[in-house]
């Protein structure tokens, strides 16, 4: 049975800008995203796989630093296995960009064409195909296209696209054109989430996503993928290599102390990830942003906290105003700041709740819904 092991990664975006950190921060978020192509080269001679496919936005423009070049020909030589890059609107291939103007090692080809290329490799048993953005834009690569099967040869391709928008200006494909195209494993980039296993007639394909997340719409778990593609049947596993994460949490504070309320539902190990903390729910004032931030943001690599909370309106507002309203919650209010309990003092918020509802003619109200 012919079989091969396949390592799939795309959309690093190296050299990201990380805006939405500071300056500092933002150049540690680089240099640690360079060092995603080591981990990459550890996985597949961890993994002792065959052959490592680069789906397009390796890089995340044309202008890369010195410093990412250098990584990225040491860390792709240091692979075993034979390395393709489809570039994708990212890093789409030109005379002077970044993959023209490095000497890359002899194990890397790079498809340099939207036509669609193919490098055959007798000693994988595999023909590989694939093309590339030239510009930033691309209409459809796989229209009309359709390989032949060569006898004991698996055909997999690597490009960068977007899959079932017609109207899209990525390289849109269908279901029908990776049906139709003759593959064994199509090896997709563009989309940041990762797709899982899918397939179209008798083509496997997936994305795996971006490898790690650069801001709050690349939340959680990151991977790259390993596939394992036999004569009949493929497999997916995912495999992390990131170092940090980006993540969302919302914390309801109503009736409770901030930090407590955070500390209660905070992960045991954040310090390398990137949190934003989303307050939420009714208080009866503005919570202290910038005190919970000096108390917090020890525990991470980066915090931001945002108040969304609602304050609630006090019962006692109108209380000695110059009417039936102000007079009746006058009498409650000096009953309730002589209550020698909490109890007692929740029975005197009801009943001023009953009342109100009662002068304004309104259904009753129960203490700490939305009022």
């Amino acid at each position: 049975m012919n079989k091969i092991k396949i390592l799939h990664a795309a959309d690093f975006h190296l050299d990201s800008p990380f805006e939405g950190l500071p300056g500092s921060k933002a150049a540690v978020r680089r240099a640690e995203q360079r060092e995603l192509l080591t981990a990459l080269g550890e996985l597949s001679q961890r993994e002792h796989v065959d052959l490592v496919l680069l789906s397009g936005d390796l890089l995340d423009s044309s202008k890369a630093f010195y410093e990412t070049g250098e990584e990225l020909v040491r860390a792709l030589g240091n692979i075993s296995a034979p390395v393709f890059i489809a570039p994708g609107n990212h890093d789409y291939y030109t005379p002077k960009c970044p993959y023209a103007r490095l000497k890359l090692p002899e194990n890397v080809y790079i498809f340099n064409s939207p036509k669609i290329d193919r490098v055959e490799m007798p000693g994988l048993g595999a023909v590989i195909y694939g093309a590339a953005f030239t510009d930033s834009h691309s209409g459809p690569m796989l229209k009309d296209f359709s390989a032949e099967k060569k006898e004991n040869y698996f055909n997999i391709m690597c490009i960068h696209g977007e899959l079932g928008n017609p109207d899209s200006v990525y390289n849109p494909i269908s279901e029908k054109e990776l049906e139709n195209s003759g593959m064994d494993y199509v090896a997709l980039g563009h989309i940041h989430k990762a797709s899982g296993l899918k397939k179209a007639g008798s083509t496997y394909y997936s994305w795996p996503g971006c490898p790690e997340g650069r801001g709050f719409d690349e939340t959680g778990d990151k991977t790259v993928s390993i596939i394992e593609l036999s004569d009949d049947n493929c497999t997916l596993t995912p495999f992390s290599i990131a170092s940090r994460r980006y993540e969302i949490m919302n914390v309801d504070i109503t009736d409770s102390d901030p930090i407590i309320a955070i500390n209660s539902q905070l992960p045991d190990d954040t310090v390398r990830d990137i949190y934003r903390i989303v307050l939420k729910g009714h208080s009866e004032q503005s919570p202290n942003i910038k005190g919970l931030y000096e108390k917090l943001s020890h525990l991470f690599f980066e915090l931001q906290l945002r108040d969304e909370t609602k304050q609630r309106r006090s019962i006692w507002e109108k209380a000695g105003e110059d009417s039936l309203r102000g007079i009746f919650l006058k009498k409650l209010h000096d009953s309730y700041r002589k209550a020698g309990s909490e109890k007692e003092k929740a029975e005197i918020e009801q009943a001023a709740l009953w009342g109100l509802a009662a002068l304004d003619n309104g259904e009753e109200l129960i203490i700490h819904e939305d009022y």
